[in-house]
């Protein structure tokens, strides 16, 4: 069959002329990637030796090779992490990232394999159980974009709280194991003491799993019962609880040359701003004397006016007496 395409294209191609490599490339320049994958995908599917071409390009980019795993325990080693991958082929480097003050594990790590075939197969294990915690990967051009992060994870993660301290991680993915296939979980453990936190996390890859385990009424595991509902939820819970309202220091800024509030004043000249030096004190003789009011207004005649006698009141009204100073006063009649 496959000597039967190549007669007929031979045979095309004697009644054509086949376009040069260039002439090729400028057909293919303009065309947008959807479609030349497409284009590849199909000449590779029909010959071998395209196929063969694209898998070698491929595999020399370590694009197609290197792993990002993360849900590391803070205890794992590079080495430990090398050698859980190692099962899927040979690898070219793999090592735990740690933090260069605190020379503590980061929790996540990255594997890049000698072959694309070896990615491949890790991938297809995509969970694995590493010292106790269940580490996951995807390819390390995705990064945390890769599976676990796709729309339904908020309905696919669960906070599983009031756990017991002697619950590990296997105990914990045991339990929650017969519900439905989980990707990711483990126990939160505290970096200094590795120490159970008395909660945990499960993802599982359908969201009709993760309703299972929250409708479940068994919520009782090592003798206690736990709290099981989306990890989503508790998150928004616990940062109005353990969180109060923060009290943000306001600081309102001032003209130039003013001293902030809280510092001291500065003995020096505030910038922006310009004093004037000195003055001398003003003399006497710089300026006149106000005159006093006498010599600017003449005095008056003293105008005396004749005594007015006092008569009677008539008509019921109370008779009229003189007060202090000579002026007159009523008494009420009683």
């Amino acid at each position: 069959m496959e000597d039967m395409k190549k007669r007929k294209l031979g045979e095309a191609a004697g009644d054509e002329e086949i376009p040069s490599e260039e002439e090729l490339r400028l057909l293919l320049d303009p065309l947008p990637k959807p479609q030349l994958v497409h284009l590849l995908s199909k000449l590779g599917s029909q010959y071998p030796s395209i196929a063969e071409e694209i898998r070698s390009i491929a595999s020399a980019d370590p694009v197609h090779r290197k792993l990002f795993v993360r849900g590391l325990a803070w205890n794992t080693t590079s080495e430990t992490l090398y050698a859980a991958f190692l099962v899927h082929g040979e690898i070219e480097e793999g090592a735990v990232i740690f933090d260069k003050a605190t020379g503590k594990s980061r929790g996540y790590g990255f594997i890049t394999y000698k072959h694309m075939d070896s990615a491949q197969s890790a991938l297809r294990a995509q969970s694995k159980m590493i010292d106790g915690r269940l580490a996951v990967c995807n390819l390390a051009c995705e990064g945390l974009s890769g599976a676990s992060t796709t729309q339904d994870l908020t309905q696919r993660k669960l906070y599983i709280g009031g756990l017991s301290p002697d619950i590990t991680s296997e105990k914990l993915l045991s339990f929650f194991g017969k519900h439905g296939e989980i990707e990711e979980g483990s126990v939160a453990y505290d970096k200094d003491t590795n120490e159970s936190r008395g909660f945990g996390f499960v993802t599982y890859r359908t969201v009709d799993a993760a309703k299972k385990a929250i409708d479940d009424p068994n919520k009782m595991l090592g003798g206690r019962n736990i709290i099981v509902k989306l990890a989503d939820s508790h998150k928004g819970k616990s940062l109005q609880t353990l969180l109060p309202t923060a009290e943000v220091p306001m600081s309102f800024p001032m003209a130039a040359g003013y001293p902030q509030p809280g510092s001291a004043h500065a003995s020096t000249t505030p910038v922006g701003y310009t004093y004037p030096q000195t003055v001398a004190s003003y003399t006497a003789s710089a300026y006149p004397s106000v005159p006093a009011p006498h010599a600017l207004y003449p005095a008056q005649p003293q105008i005396s006016y004749p005594p007015v006698a006092l008569k009677e009141e008539s008509l019921g009204f109370p008779s009229t007496q003189v007060g202090i100073g000579g002026y007159p006063y009523y008494i009420s009649k009683q």
